[in-house]
């Protein structure tokens, strides 16, 4: 076989059946290996952002990697910002990286470039094949290291002639997911007796925000009187009906200052100890209180449910039965269309176990609001900051969930990056529903001015945070890529498309002026 053709056997063969893709001249021996194995899907994005972002949501929604498949170093730099997104997620991901053979590479052709530099600062590991006969263990090797608890980016590059040369070396399946790291025991056991003490005590807790882990760290707090704050960019969290409130931090840091105000030990579960997003000047970045004692229990790569168990042992806090969101649609709203409305519109409509991509910027809070007594489902937050997530992201999650409704949330600024990803949807038949929060503006930026200290922005600045002159047509857009469109100007209009979006399969976007 080739060594394309062997790369993708091993891939299959450890797990691995999605591959998202966008090749250029030095993948076409992989491109042509797909044929060879039935098994493996393979999904065109237009943009490499598209694809990386893709991969991310398959991931948290899969547990199991997607591979990528990107052109040379320039190809994987424009994917760099949703890896990036998912490398903080912890979110499981190989992506292959063509590159030019091996006795090309002397030559300084116009698309060289250090592909291994490019890809070193986003990735957990990194290799590059040498010969065919080294691709599909190198395959194997990538999907075992991706699959490090919770999740880890791998980055096989390969040159053209490792894809086209022949090999007889077998595919490779790859070994058994890394178990995660041991608490520390001691830790637990520090944290238990604070908990104990009567100290005003807070558990911060990171990473993914699963139901059992919510419900032990909801036990402890009921046993011990503790406050629970979570990340306010967890990678998934279950919510909804019958899902175990729990706040999260606010973004900005005089409000997350005040959450955590007064707190005299603060436990740190799955996580870091918070920070604010930005430094500000004159305004708090580390956000735990002067003299409060931080026990560090464990963060994101060990045992994080273990660590959980033990303090709720130790604390005995196993009979606590914890509180759960109960089902209470709200009401269709009526009148002006704001993002608290759009939220009360999809807490009414949307169906049981539904999937929820936000990427909605400023309108996050308010839409959130509204889906208070929504059904069940699960919610991905753009872990990493880097925006163009939201579009990529939902078609991630509609293959790894093809039962399951998507919901996209999505800012019309960061749509913009990622706007290709709407063709991919279309070409796939993905059931998303994307909703365009369509202010015309960088609205979150326009509000950060003056909170950097940027105050009295003449029109030179705000044109700069400004998306009209002219407007940006997001029906036009969609239907330009396929995608069924409508716009809302009003709740009424808004719960009608919506409406019919969430009835009909395939994709759909809605324009909500707001």
């Amino acid at each position: 076989m080739s060594g394309g053709e062997a790369l993708v056997h091993a891939l299959v063969d450890s797990g691995v059946d999605v591959c998202f893709a966008n090749p250029g001249t030095s993948e076409m021996h992989f491109v042509a290996a797909l044929d060879t194995n039935p098994t493996m899907r393979c999904i065109l994005g237009l943009f490499e952002g598209v694809v990386t972002g893709a991969a991310d949501g398959y991931g948290r929604m899969a547990g199991k990697p997607a591979a990528t498949l990107l052109h040379l170093g320039p190809g994987l730099a424009n994917g760099l910002a949703n890896v990036h997104n998912a490398k903080k997620a912890r979110t499981p991901m190989v992506n292959v990286v063509g590159e030019h053979a091996t006795y090309h590479r002397e030559y300084d052709s116009p698309l060289s470039s250090d592909v291994v530099g490019v890809a070193t600062p986003m990735s957990d590991w990194v290799a590059m094949g040498d010969s065919p006969d080294s691709v599909a263990a190198l395959g194997a090797e990538a999907v075992e290291n991706a699959m490090v608890a919770p999740g880890q980016i791998s980055t096989l590059i390969l040159p053209a002639d490792t894809a086209w040369g022949r090999t007889s070396a077998k595919a490779v399946a790859g070994g058994p997911a890394s178990a995660p790291g041991a608490p520390d025991a001691d830790a637990i056991d520090r944290a238990a007796r604070a908990l104990r003490s009567g100290d005003r005590c807070t558990i911060f807790l990171g990473g993914a925000l699963s139901e059992e882990r919510v419900a032990a760290t909801a036990r402890i707090a009921s046993a011990t009187g503790a406050k629970v704050v979570a990340s306010t960019w967890a990678p998934r969290q279950e919510m909804g009906a019958g899902a175990v409130p729990i706040r999260r931090l606010q973004y900005f840091g005089e409000q997350a200052a005040e959450q955590l105000e007064g707190t005299q030990h603060l436990i740190v579960i799955g996580g870091k100890p918070p920070v604010t997003f930005f430094a500000y000047p004159d305004k708090p970045n580390w956000l735990t209180p002067d003299g409060a004692e931080i026990h560090q229990i464990c963060d994101a790569t060990d045992d994080v449910d273990a660590a959980l168990e033990t303090l709720v042992d130790a604390v005995g806090a196993s009979g606590e039965e914890p509180a759960r969101w109960e089902l209470a649609r709200p009401d269709l709203p009526s009148g002006e269309l704001n993002p608290l409305a759009i939220g009360q519109a999809a807490a009414h409509l949307m169906p049981e176990n539904a999937i929820i991509v936000n990427e909605s910027g400023l309108s996050g809070g308010a839409y959130q609001m509204g889906m208070r007594g929504a059904p069940s489902h699960s919610f991905l937050a753009l872990t990493g900051g880097a925006i163009g997530y939201g579009i990529p992201a939902a078609i991630g999650a509609a293959v790894a969930c093809p039962d399951r409704r998507v919901i996209n949330m999505q800012a019309d600024g960061s749509g913009m990056y990622t706007v290709q990803g709407l063709w991919t949807q279309a070409r796939e038949g993905l059931d998303v529903t994307t909703v365009v929060f369509s202010n015309r503006q960088y609205a979150i930026l326009q509000f950060e001015f003056g909170r950097v200290g940027a105050h009295n922005p003449g029109p030179k600045a705000m044109s700069m945070l400004d998306l009209s002159n002219p407007d940006l047509d997001w029906v036009s857009l969609a239907q330009g890529m396929g995608v069924p469109a409508s716009r809302a100007t009003t709740a009424e209009e808004f719960n009608v498309a919506l409406e019919r979006s969430l009835a009909e399969p395939g994709p759909s976007l809605i324009e909500a002026v707001v």
